[in-house]
């Protein structure tokens, strides 16, 4: 990383609710829509922070107009870890989102995630919300709701989105682990953020759930009643990815899919508190087998 970051804060609005990070990478038509949908169908104020990655496509011109939206601006793609470590410099309320730009939020999307809060009593915890994509997994375990309501901005069915996401249930689920994700500033610090191993971001997200695993924390919730529209990977599609499975296997011993499965029950309905797994002999036989292998 040879060249500087910028950094423009610019919003004093006290009684803010969330800081939402939000890294873009050329996808201005994506971070528009991102952007209007907070803006419209939050229930509280927020702080809107992006991080501009490159920005040749016209984002960095319009993200300077915005005044209400504080930014920060690298000439070179940095990749997620990077971007939304240097991002929460500017964070200035108590909790910290961590959103994609190829994301749109449904009405009310944080007032669940607030009572998710108040209910839980404490800061040890990692929310999410619960995505709808169009071309989610069949896995029944999938805390995704499958609905197509389009596969980019120009087929983006928006007012049908809006008639209809009440109606799609989905119970409160087990395995939060990836974006809108939302913790405690405090925990942010105390396992330091995203780890800058996994650049530019395969695998930093069960990286970051073990993390607060060691911990302590084994509230990993996803929130039903929070929904957000995802067109998927728009970004992702475009990087050249590191091998963060083999990263992950390597620092902790067991593979993410272990991890998702064992430890945070992913897509589980969601029924309290998690507890140390008890693994199997061959599970974690079979573990220990990965790791080795990747030593090699």
């Amino acid at each position: 990383m040879t060249n500087k970051i910028f950094k423009e804060s610019r919003v004093n609005k006290k009684g803010l609710k969330f800081s939402i990070i939000i890294p873009t990478w050329n996808n201005i038509d994506y971070l528009k829509l991102c952007i209007r949908s907070i803006q419209q169908n939050s229930y509280f104020g927020h702080q809107i922070i992006i991080f501009v990655n490159e920005g040749i496509d016209g984002t960095l011109n319009w993200i300077k107009t915005q005044k209400e939206i504080d930014y920060l601006h690298s000439k070179e793609n940095l990749g997620i870890c990077y971007a939304v470590n240097i991002s929460v410099s500017l964070v200035k309320t108590d909790y910290v989102v961590y959103m994609n730009d190829d994301m749109y939020v449904c009405p009310d999307w944080d007032l669940e995630l607030s009572k998710e809060i108040e209910k839980t009593g404490h800061n040890y915890f990692f929310l999410s919300g619960t995505l709808i994509e169009a071309n989610a997994s069949n896995n029944p375990n999938s805390p995704v709701i499958i609905k197509d309501y389009g596969t980019d901005t120009n087929n983006f069915a928006e007012e049908r989105l809006l008639e209809e996401y009440k109606n799609l249930q989905k119970a409160d689920w087990h395995g939060s682990s990836w974006p809108p994700s939302l913790v405690h500033k405090d925990i942010w610090d105390l396992v330091g953020g995203l780890s800058i191993e996994f650049s530019p971001g395969m695998y930093s997200d069960p990286d970051f759930s073990m993390k607060l695993w060691k911990l302590g924390v084994r509230i990993f919730k996803g929130v039903g009643r929070s929904k957000i529209y995802h067109f998927g990977a728009k970004s992702t599609k475009k990087v050249k990815r590191n091998k963060g499975s083999d990263t992950f296997v390597m620092k902790w011993g067991i593979t993410a899919r272990t991890f998702y499965t064992h430890y945070l029950k992913m897509g589980q309905e969601y029924s309290g508190y998690l507890s140390e797994p008890d693994l199997s002999l061959l599970c974690k036989a079979r573990n220990k087998l990965k790791r080795v292998i990747k030593c090699f």
